[in-house]
């Protein structure tokens, strides 16, 4: 007997037969999520060294122009659009395709990022890179362990 490896996160192809009479029984087509959120969302890294943070996201077949990057209250907004249309017209035919992306990710930004330096922001090879100055005089609080009563 030979053992076959069950990926329960493949969100694309839910056609088990449980699957499929959950997505058929009434109203699941309006509750069950193919595409969850976080599946869309790219991959991040995010780098703590001495003098600066370092966030690289994974974003390929963008260019640089496809994004947005703001900071407002501390938060960190990355936003990533693309769009793309293709129109052939031919003497009997016309073929049209069009193709839609998008993404955001926010982050909380610690207290010890320098606010008033600037931002730096490269796309290469499929990365966003950005680097956040942190602030020379802050300090790390101490661990603080906190009692269970």
């Amino acid at each position: 007997m030979s053992l076959i490896k069950f990926n329960k996160r493949n969100r694309f192809f839910p056609w088990t037969n449980e699957g499929l009479k959950s997505f058929l029984s009434d109203d699941a087509f309006f509750t069950h999520n193919f595409l969850e959120e976080d599946s869309l969302m790219p991959a991040m890294n995010v780098k703590e060294h001495d003098m600066d943070y370092e966030i690289e996201f994974a974003a390929p077949g963008f260019s640089k122009e496809d994004f947005e990057v703001t900071i407002d209250d501390n938060i960190l907004n990355v936003t990533g659009e693309k769009k793309k249309e293709l129109e052939e017209k031919e003497e009997e035919f016309t073929r049209r395709e069009f193709s839609y992306s998008s993404f955001k990710r926010s982050l909380a930004l610690p207290k010890s990022v320098n606010m008033d330096q600037d931002v730096k922001a490269t796309y290469k090879d499929g990365i966003l890179k950005l680097k956040l100055q942190k602030k020379e005089d802050f300090k790390e609080q101490s661990k603080r362990v906190i009692e269970i009563l």
